[in-house]
């Protein structure tokens, strides 16, 4: 056998065991196939110098190459005791060397197998879990329906049990209120008639005692003499405390009206004096706003009453209490519904005096019924017995502007649209002409 048809032998074994053995791969993670090709390689080599040990290089024909080819074997026949050890240890080796190759390909196969067979294997448990899955999905949906069935079945039987004891309280509720209303009819009824009777005979005492109380003092009773002395014989002999209450309006009402008042006199230089106050709606304002503030008034009845809330008033007629006081010797000056209780010479003695009396600059409000509101003169003008006249905004402005106030400002008070809702029905324009506000307030400063 020639070296070439040698080495297409050995091209063809080595095709084929490449045809069985695998490369790469075996079908595991991280796991490859040993490459055996390497040492296939070097088998080859180290054959192909087993086969040439003993060989005679060819030469080119000729008479000198002839010669030395017969030499060369020659003593290759003569050397060939000498080197068939080596021969043979080279071919053991070689042999070695194909059985460890084909231990190495028996390895590699039985690797391949084991990866088939784990292959195989993560394929069932892969088909496992999903038909475990699958099957525990059918379970937690057969679970999930009979715990919404039975949901369902406890709120219907929650919602009839709530349902029976709402109408078992609705029930007795009814019977109960029937009941009741029926008690409280009969006990009412009963209540009124009692009521009825105690009022009837109680009626005149309350109203006694009531008056004695407006009239009592704070130190001491109020002798009869003292009375006598305190109302002029021309004046009306009624309950004048009661009268404010009924037509004038709650002392809390009148209180809060004055806050606008006092809102004015904010930063005055001296006390405020009011003329004419009454039940001391506007000291009581001023004390709570600490405006300093004091008053006088004729009415016994009224003086006591501010006396008892702490208010600083005098007794006595305003125009001797004012012309008594020092020149220039007030900070302001306030007077509320007085001057249409006073004649036409009365009501320019009251400006002159207080324009006397008052410092440079102060101011001094009055207020008083608007004549110029045809509803007054229809309602509340001649409800009170002691009005005179009415005073004209105009005509106080020139008693005011005579005496020597100046920066003369006239406010409307009390719309009366708002006690006569019937007026809302004129025209806006005559209205307010000829029923605009029930009083007015003027204020001015001493110039």
């Amino acid at each position: 056998m020639t070296d070439e048809e040698l080495t297409a032998a050995i091209h063809e074994v080595q095709e084929r065991v490449r045809s069985r053995v695998p490369q790469g791969s075996l079908g595991l993670d991280g796991i490859t196939a040993a490459d055996l090709m390497p040492l296939v390689h070097a088998r080859d080599a180290a054959e192909a110098k087993v086969a040439a040990i003993g060989t005679v290089n060819p030469r080119p024909p000729g008479f000198k190459n002839s010669i030395v080819q017969s030499f060369k074997r020659f003593v290759s026949r003569a050397l060939d005791w000498h080197v068939r050890e080596q021969v043979e240890f080279n071919r053991a080796t070689m042999a070695c060397v194909q059985a460890t190759l084909e231990a190495l390909t028996d390895v590699t196969r039985g690797l391949a197998a084991l990866a088939a067979y784990h292959q195989d294997q993560r394929t069932n448990a892969e088909q496992w879990r999903a038909g475990f899955e699958e099957r525990r999905s059918a379970s937690e949906i057969h679970l999930l329906r009979t715990v919404s069935e039975l949901q369902s079945a406890f709120h219907l039987r929650a919602s009839l049990i709530e349902q029976n004891f709402r109408d078992s309280v609705r029930q007795q509720h009814d019977d109960f209120t029937t009941e009741m209303d029926a008690r409280t009819l009969d006990i009412q009824k009963r209540l009124w008639q009692d009521m009825e009777r105690v009022r009837g005979e109680y009626d005149r005492l309350i109203h006694t005692e009531l008056r004695l109380l407006r009239q009592r003092h704070t130190g001491a009773p109020v002798s009869a003499a003292a009375q006598a002395q305190a109302v002029p014989q021309d004046q009306l002999d009624i309950d004048w405390m009661r009268f404010a209450e009924q037509f004038r309006g709650s002392e809390d009402w009148i209180r809060e009206q004055q806050t606008r008042y006092v809102a004015r006199f904010a930063g005055a230089s001296g006390a405020v004096l009011d003329v004419g106050c009454g039940r001391g709606e506007f000291l009581e304002a001023a004390k709570s706003a600490g405006l300093p503030a004091r008053g006088v008034d004729q009415n016994q009845e009224c003086i006591a009453l501010c006396r008892s809330k702490g208010l600083e008033v005098e007794q006595g007629d305003m125009f001797e209490y004012v012309e008594s006081l020092p020149d220039g010797s007030l900070g302001g000056a306030y007077c509320a519904q007085v001057a249409e209780h006073l004649p036409p010479a009365g009501v320019l003695r009251l400006v002159k005096l207080l324009s006397q009396k008052l410092r440079l600059g102060a101011l001094v409000a009055i207020e008083t019924p608007n004549p110029e509101c045809l509803a007054i003169f229809a309602t509340h003008f001649y409800i009170d017995p002691t009005h005179t006249r009415p005073v004209p905004a105009p005509l106080l402005r020139f008693y005011l502007e005579e005496a020597g106030f100046g920066s003369v400002e006239i406010e409307r008070l009390t719309p009366a649209v708002e006690s006569m809702p019937a007026l809302a029905q004129l025209p806006p324009v005559f209205r307010d002409a000829f029923f605009g506000g029930l009083d007015y307030a003027i204020f001015a400063r001493k110039l």
